[in-house]
């Protein structure tokens, strides 16, 4: 089967409202424990081609499971790692006016990507139910890290955070063979602590753990280099970056400015961008994108909100993008997933529907097509 080629001009972070019946099945297993494994993974089964004939439909070229097997767009990932396991505590995370449920991860023994992490077959099964290209999004190697307490942290040579670092670097290195063993030739990476990182309360916040915040901007980017750096020619990797997004509220602001070099210097071939409200603040950073192959897709259509941006002011952000970066080096997105965690964010399923409309009629109008 030939497929069409990444990079695109109209594309989507990858998680989408789960559908009613999954939802349901997944309440029955995990709370009612009324079901077992085997009955949930047949509902996802039945239920996620529907999604993948959606992002078909409204003319998307890459499409994903929506991540309608997940709870969270990281953790879950995270979880399957070896020596790595999820803990539930009394508190989660602040966001804007809620709070995350209160897993934290905690690295138990030495990190490395089993050959039978899951989602390698979750991707197997989008594979086999599209003819388009069949994307994967997983959280990027920042995530183990950002989202690790020191405290939660038990092998003793993972107290050097050199150590810590180059492992999880290898675990994803690992990941992106074995991901592409499988077929994957479009693999995306959310990497969000980038912009966390440019938010200065949690750059406060890393300053009195005693770690430098531009010494981790620097780092993470070390660490995506290294992960895919030996990936196949023919393999494209994208990487997401947003300010949170759980139940259309968020957890950090700030512009990109402190990060924006180390980005785009990982070598990544495609940037989501949050960019839909002034909490990501200006475009300015966009011109340090290296000329060439390399492609941003600002997420200008933002997935926390049901309303349609106009078109003609879609058009003006794009005019107002193009004074830093060639427009032959942009396509659009919406900010985020519709559904980082599986509670979705304050919109039905027809309202994400449009918006995916929008990204593709904005990619016509501007780019010819999609």
């Amino acid at each position: 089967m030939t497929r069409p080629t990444p990079p695109f001009r109209a594309d989507h972070v990858g998680s989408l409202l789960r559908p009613r019946a999954v939802a349901a099945a997944r309440r029955k297993h995990f709370d009612d424990k009324s079901i077992t494994a085997a009955d949930l993974k047949a509902v996802e089964d039945a239920e996620i081609p529907a999604l993948i004939r959606m992002q078909e439909e409204v003319g998307l070229r890459a499409v994903t499971d929506g991540e309608a097997r997940r709870s969270f767009w990281h953790y879950d990932f995270m979880g399957m790692l070896d020596g790595l396991d999820l803990v539930e505590r009394d508190q989660g995370v602040q966001f804007a006016g809620v709070k995350l449920r209160p897993i934290f991860p905690t690295i138990t023994k030495k990190l490395d990507f089993p050959d039978n992490h899951p989602m390698l077959d979750h991707f197997r099964f989008v594979a086999a139910n599209t003819s388009q290209t069949p994307k994967i999004s997983i959280p990027g190697p920042s995530c183990c890290h950002f989202r690790t307490a020191a405290e939660d942290i038990a092998p003793a040579e993972y107290k050097d955070q050199e150590v810590l670092l180059a492992d999880i670097a290898a675990t994803y290195k690992k990941a992106v063979t074995k991901f592409y063993e499988a077929g994957c030739r479009y693999l995306q990476m959310d990497d969000i602590f980038f912009a966390y990182l440019c938010d200065p309360r949690h750059r406060a916040d890393k300053a009195a753990a005693g770690t430098d915040p531009d010494w981790l901007i620097e780092r993470y980017g070390w660490m995506m280099r290294e992960a895919i750096k030996d990936r196949p020619a023919d393999m494209v990797i994208g990487m997401h970056m947003c300010r949170g997004n759980f139940r259309s509220t968020h957890a950090a602001s700030g512009a990109y400015d402190a990060a924006a070099e180390a980005i785009f210097s990982t070598g990544v071939d495609i940037f989501f961008m949050e960019y839909d409200t002034d909490r990501a603040g200006g475009l300015e950073p966009l011109k340090l994108l290296p000329k060439g192959k390399q492609r941003v897709l600002p997420g200008f259509i933002t997935t926390k909100t049901p309303d349609l941006e106009p078109l003609d002011w879609l058009k003006s952000k794009f005019d107002e993008a193009s004074k830093y970066v060639d427009i032959d080096q942009l396509g659009i997105a919406p900010q985020c997933g519709f559904a980082s965690t599986e509670e979705g964010n304050a919109l039905s399923e027809d309202d994400q529907r449009r918006k995916l409309e929008l990204v593709v009629r904005v990619a016509e109008d501007i780019w010819g097509g999609v």
